[in-house]
């Protein structure tokens, strides 16, 4: 069996197990949810939508607007509504915003209508990533590491909640993904056959 037909077999497999569900990213910012997941969606072949992107399009405000003008509460809740309609026409591959999964009733719709993964990430990897942009309203204080890392404190042990975790480290975002499906592919029973394994020993 070559390569390319054993990976359209596992995404086979994949799909078959998540029915109608999607598999939803969760993590810190900067972990590589939308990254990781773009790429992950078209490994298995399905639409790949970002919660933060759909919400900016709902509210035709930016998120960092929508938290000046209404404040986090008025946000989640928003966020909360948004992620529920999008997880009613799966599969698909769900980049949610760090807070999302904090929500006791986001977690609940997520656990019924997805497979939830935790990218897990190290502060240094994540401090790295989100330097580069400037759209990050949590993180506009006046230590950024050290509000990162309460932020780390809160929610690693709700994220450990998660159905899956992957480590998601400076590593190509194939390489990742490939984790992420991998792992999806375990827990959907598929087994790759012993030629493409040793390929990639």
């Amino acid at each position: 069996m070559s390569e390319d037909t054993a990976q359209r077999e596992e995404a086979a497999a994949i799909r078959a197990m998540l029915g109608k569900r999607s598999v939803v990213l969760v993590g810190l910012m900067g972990s590589g949810k939308s990254t990781i997941g773009k790429r992950v969606a078209t490994m298995l072949g399905v639409n790949f939508v970002d919660a933060d992107t759909e919400i900016e399009a709902a509210s035709r405000m930016t998120i960092p607007e929508l938290f000046e003008r209404y404040g986090e509460p008025e946000f989640r809740d928003l966020e909360r509504r948004v992620i529920r309609r999008i997880l009613r026409s799966g599969p698909k591959v769900l980049a949610t915003g760090g807070g999302a999964f904090m929500n006791e009733q986001t977690r609940k719709a997520i656990a019924r209508n997805g497979v939830s993964v935790w990218l897990n990430a190290e502060l240094d990897i994540l401090m790295e990533r989100v330097g580069r942009k400037s759209n990050r309203p949590l993180l506009k204080t006046a230590d950024p590491r050290a509000t990162m890392q309460n932020l780390m404190d809160v929610r690693y042990p709700i994220y450990a909640l998660a159905e899956i975790t992957v480590m998601s480290r400076n590593e190509k975002k194939e390489v990742m993904a490939g984790e992420v499906v991998d792992t999806l592919a375990k827990m959907a029973g598929y087994v790759k056959p012993a030629q493409w394994e040793a390929s990639h020993v």
